[in-house]
């Protein structure tokens, strides 16, 4: 592929060129899973590019951080050499979160829905405002008057999943009250349908006891604010939270 500039002969298509200082990629989407991701390159609507960056997990504790860190580089890698004006991600949290660590661009989740490929949720959204990514620690989202959370640990790791979306500003926990008879089903937690401004309740029951915590979204609108709502409840699903 050449530079649509000045026809100079670039490394990879998309890349961005050095001779002339133009971009030949506007977007990056990133489709992770545990053991290769596929890094696709949009100009406009049409792909000029897609590579697949491959690894081998490491099942030993102390070696999988750096093979994991390792493989997030070269897909940072992959993403830092076209300069794209926005990147888009779905997939494994474990690799995308390793991957945020080291890319110098906001990494914007994409959630496909049914049978589309994310490459197509990208293109869905084109003519959306790309929600504004807060890089605040998700420690430092917890706000409000109550301090105590219900279920003690469980409840924490509830909120802090939910703090640590990109997409999340403050998360403000409620009053504990009762909620009826006692479950023996353990802690649960759920995102609430989004209200007109894009904000969500999280709601965590343990036992007879109910928290309903306000969660102050990117969003800006009800359909916006579903997104977030859907990501929120797969993170909570896949920490173990919804049963």
């Amino acid at each position: 592929m050449e530079c649509r500039q000045c026809a100079t002969p670039l490394e990879r298509p998309g890349d961005f060129c050095l001779t002339c200082r133009t971009e030949n990629a506007d977007r990056v989407v990133v489709a992770c899973e545990r053991d290769r991701a596929t890094v696709t390159v949009l100009l406009d609507e049409d792909v000029v590019a897609e590579r697949t960056v491959t690894t081998r997990p490491e099942s030993d504790g102390e070696r999988e951080p750096v093979e994991l860190r390792n493989f997030a580089g070269r897909i940072a890698d992959e993403i830092h050499r076209k300069r794209p004006e926005e990147v888009y991600a779905a997939g494994n949290r474990d690799v995308l979160e390793a991957v945020r660590e080291q890319l110098h661009y906001p990494l914007r989740r994409v959630e496909p829905r049914g049978d589309q490929s994310v490459v197509d949720a990208v293109r869905e959204r084109a003519g959306e405002r790309s929600l504004e990514v807060v890089e605040t620690p998700p420690d430092e989202k917890l706000g409000g008057s109550h301090t105590t959370l219900v279920g003690g640990r469980d409840g924490m790791t509830a909120v802090r999943t939910v703090a640590a979306h990109p997409h999340v500003k403050k998360v403000i926990p409620g009053p504990i009250s009762a909620g009826g008879s006692g479950s023996r089903t353990g802690l649960r937690a759920k995102a609430t349908r989004a209200d007109e401004n894009g904000n969500v309740r999280l709601l965590i029951r343990d036992g007879s006891s109910v928290q309903e915590n306000r969660v102050v979204t990117t969003a800006g609108s009800r359909e916006m604010g579903e997104r977030v709502r859907d990501d929120l409840d797969e993170s909570l699903r896949e920490a173990g939270l919804q049963r």
